[in-house]
């Protein structure tokens, strides 16, 4: 069964204070856990311990149980990574970059073959014999995710997988990973918080070096009280007033013809007055909370971290 597990983790780099403060979390089993936070909140850090790039000041960085400080290679033998912004050698093609870490895994010719048609098939890779420096930043974005997966390693440690990539190529890679956490250990560090509220079942959150929550996507995202959702109507409609849905209505602000942002007191029961009185004034094709409510989530935690 994969595992990660952070025991007491600290780094520090000077005197003041630690990049990363005495962090503790553990994860077994097929997931996908969320790790959120402003820069230089220690993401990056954690990662580069995990991986052995950097020796923890105290505690311990294990994967599948073991520390890459004691037996790199023993250590991440199952383990696929990107840590921070990898790029391929622009001199070698995109097989040449996948044969090379399939070689390094240890796989035969043969091995190595069958991972890269099944990467390209999944990723949908540049054409083979492509140049990596000729690609587009989209195109060696996913080529660095191939390399992380040759060899389908139980445990992903992926740091801004879907930076640089078009909205076709993030939904891609979105759908990838969602489908891979069904049997894969996945830690993913984001700033792309709508990614993480789609792939991820569980979230830390780190501010200056500390961890300030642990919870899971679902019980995060029922915490956020809506305050203001967008209705999108099927046509074009009369701007709506705060008097056609009484009371707990605050404003109503059109977005254009058929959107419309409502802001109200929060209420359950406001919010279902809301949707009836839309509904009175034409066919609605969307009721949404203006904000997702992750992405809300974050910025909550983040400035109650911040008092």
């Amino acid at each position: 069964m994969p595992s990660i597990e952070a025991a007491h983790l600290t780094k520090s780099f000077h005197r003041d204070r630690p990049s990363l403060d005495n962090v503790s979390f553990r994860y077994d089993g097929a997931r996908a856990v969320g790790y959120l936070g402003p820069n230089g909140a220690g993401k990056s850090t954690t990662l580069k311990l995990f991986v052995g790039l950097l020796v923890p000041t105290k505690g311990r960085a294990l994967l599948n149980g073991r520390e890459a400080q004691d037996n790199r290679k023993e250590a991440l033998w199952d383990v696929g990574a990107i840590i921070e912004t990898p790029e391929p050698y622009p001199t070698q093609s995109v097989q040449e970059a996948l044969e090379t870490v399939g070689r390094i895994r240890g796989l035969s010719r043969e091995g190595v073959d069958a991972e890269v048609a099944r990467l390209h098939q999944l990723l949908r890779l540049p054409h083979p014999a492509r140049r990596c420096g000729s690609l587009s930043k989209g195109q060696r974005q996913r080529v660095v995710l191939a390399a992380a997966m040759i060899a389908d390693p139980s445990v992903l440690l992926l740091d801004e997988p879907t930076s640089g990539l078009d909205p076709a190529e993030r939904i891609l890679v979105r759908n990838l990973l969602t489908r891979l956490k069904k049997d894969h250990l996945i830690l993913l560090v984001s700033h792309q918080v709508a990614d993480v509220a789609e792939i991820c079942d569980d979230l830390i959150f780190l501010d200056r070096g500390r961890m300030v929550l642990k919870d899971t996507v679902e019980n995060v995202s029922a915490k956020v009280r809506v305050l203001q959702v967008d209705v999108e109507f099927l046509r074009p409609v009369s701007p709506p007033l705060p008097l056609v849905f009484g009371p707990g209505v605050e404003a109503v602000a059109p977005l254009s013809d058929r959107r419309f942002r409502i802001t109200f007191d929060g209420a359950d029961a406001t919010r279902a007055r809301i949707l009836e009185g839309c509904q009175r004034l034409g066919p609605v094709g969307q009721f949404v909370p203006a904000y997702p409510a992750l992405e809300t989530a974050y910025l909550d935690v983040m400035r109650a971290a911040a008092k």
